[in-house]
């Protein structure tokens, strides 16, 4: 009875934590045991070492450190709502979202570089849409002109508007909903036969599209050059009876009008690049990015293009002017085109690309087939060409590498070119460098990085990250810049621009940079 009464129980809360990461939780970078062996299979980058280089993980992406402060049942949970990534951020992001951002483990270099990033990203999506037109629409004027002909076209112009190594093109019109397009109707010369190929390569800037396709007789109003009916403006009996008899002609639609071929445009700028040469070689290495960009996607497809030559390669006017172009005189020619790649045929899986032997039957004088010759000689033999320097292939590859015919030194371009060129001429295929390869020193020489960076600094990978991501930000404050003076809207360049940093790393710039300044 003495006893005090018992006191009453605790009720302990067992603390909370989050599990620790195991040593069997592979990093997001790391690669598993069957990437790791793809990857060994692969040549090395022989890359320097060097302590902090800069992961090629975006800091957002990397995996958090798990949390080892306990926290008591009840407690609210920072981590249980997650945070924006840097590519969701908007200028109208919430306070709330953006504190739990900038405490993360990136910091806020982190979030910047990765809004850049993601800005770059909806750039180019942006500006290739006003440059080739969305998709959907494309599909949509694809099922309008299913089943129609000439009779449906208006015809804007009596001769082929141009004329190309294997079809003429005629500028037709077509009533689409409420307004009045301007397409191209493409006459080839023989009967094509990679029609379906073509159908399936999809949009691309560097690619010709087709949207429609018809068999007829060639209308009285359409003359081709050296047919009789030339100089006739109106059908007589005589021309009534002809087209009776005219054979009937394949005719496929195509949404880009070209308005000259790359051979005719070399041909008529001897001037240009006597008195700019500067901006007409610049021009120059925009031309061939673009067909490097073409050939790469071909290549995705398994496609190949028919004849990769000046005389097949169009040009067609970009629908609006481009930032870099404006104020500058018309009659200078230096608007950028974009070039159509317009003739292709599938890959078999039995052929091959030719081989040495056959390129040493060619210097001694057997006919290269246009579908052997190996695109790093057709492109090398393009910026010659371009430059207006005589080359054919059967010369190329009976110089030794160090003796291609000379490219005079006019501008800052002309060393570079010279030294693609170089690469891609190598009598040894083992040694030419790839397409991809001569897209990315396209690039370089174009925006950079320029070889006076190293001049006074070593080449490092932690250099160039450091150039991209401040390079990265200048051109978007150009673009912010820009957008309130009277500069026009972005056009080809800047979107192909804004590709090169969008894509471009410090590792690609190391390997580039060393055969390009090498």
């Amino acid at each position: 009875d003495s006893l005090p009464p018992p006191l009453p129980k605790k009720q302990l809360q067992r603390a909370e934590s989050l599990p620790e990461q195991g040593p069997s939780h592979h990093h997001r970078g790391d690669p598993t045991p069957r990437a790791s062996s793809i990857l060994s299979s692969m040549p090395p980058p022989h890359l320097p070492h060097e302590e902090g280089a800069p992961s090629s993980i975006p800091p957002w992406d990397r995996p958090k450190k798990p949390l080892t402060k306990s926290q008591s049942l009840g407690e609210p949970v920072a981590w249980s709502s997650p945070s924006p990534s840097p590519a969701e951020m908007t200028f109208g992001t919430v306070d709330g979202e953006l504190g739990q951002l900038l405490e993360s483990p990136a910091g806020v270099c982190g979030v910047v570089l990765g809004c850049q990033e993601a800005t770059l990203a909806r750039l180019v999506a942006r500006i290739q849409e006003k440059l080739l037109g969305s998709e959907e629409q494309q599909q949509r004027l694809e099922a309008e002109l299913a089943g129609k002909g000439w009779a449906e076209l208006s015809v804007l112009q009596r001769e082929p508007c141009c004329q190309s190594g294997d079809a003429w093109y005629f500028p037709v019109g077509f009533t689409f909903g409420q307004n009045q397009l301007v397409l191209a109707a493409k006459v080839p010369k023989l009967c094509c036969s990679s029609l379906g190929v073509q159908s399936s390569l999809g949009i691309h800037c560097s690619i010709q599209s087709l949207i429609g396709r018809f068999t007829d007789r060639l209308p009285w109003e359409l003359v081709l050059p050296g047919s009789p009916e030339e100089k006739s403006q109106s059908p007589s009996r005589e021309e009534a009876a002809h087209l009776t008899t005219c054979p009937v002609l394949q005719v496929l639609i195509s949404p880009e009008v070209p308005y000259q071929t790359l051979a005719g445009f070399v041909k008529g700028s001897h001037g240009l690049h006597q008195t700019s040469p500067g901006h007409y070689e610049r021009l120059a290495c925009l031309l061939l990015l673009q067909v490097c960009m073409g050939l790469e996607h071909l290549r995705v497809q398994n496609v190949r293009q028919g004849d990769l030559c000046p005389e097949n390669l169009l040009l067609v006017q970009c629908p609006c002017a481009t930032q870099s172009q404006q104020g500058k005189e018309p009659s200078l020619g230096l608007s950028l085109p974009r070039v159509l790649i317009s003739s292709f045929f599938k890959v078999k899986d039995k052929q091959r690309p030719c081989s040495t032997s056959q390129e040493q039957d060619w210097t001694k004088g057997f006919a290269a087939p246009p579908s052997l010759v190996a695109d790093e000689l057709n492109v090398g033999m393009l910026i010659y060409q371009i430059l207006h320097v005589d080359i054919s292939l059967e010369t190329a590859l009976g110089f030794r590498s160090n003796r291609l015919p000379k490219i005079p030194s006019l501008s800052i371009y002309s060393t570079g070119l010279k030294r693609l060129a170089t690469l891609l001429l190598h009598r040894d295929p083992c040694k030419r460098v790839s397409i991809e390869q001569a897209r990315s020193i396209l690039q370089v020489l174009l925006w950079g990085p320029r070889q006076e960076l190293f001049a006074r600094t070593k080449k490092t990978l932690t250099l160039l990250r450091s150039w991209v991501e401040v390079k990265r930000a200048l051109l978007l404050l150009k673009f912010a810049e820009n957008m309130v003076g009277a500069v026009g809207s972005p056009g080809l360049e800047e979107w192909l621009c804004c590709q090169y940093f969008k894509e471009v790393t410090e590792y690609t710039l190391y390997q580039v940079t060393q055969a390009l300044y090498t």
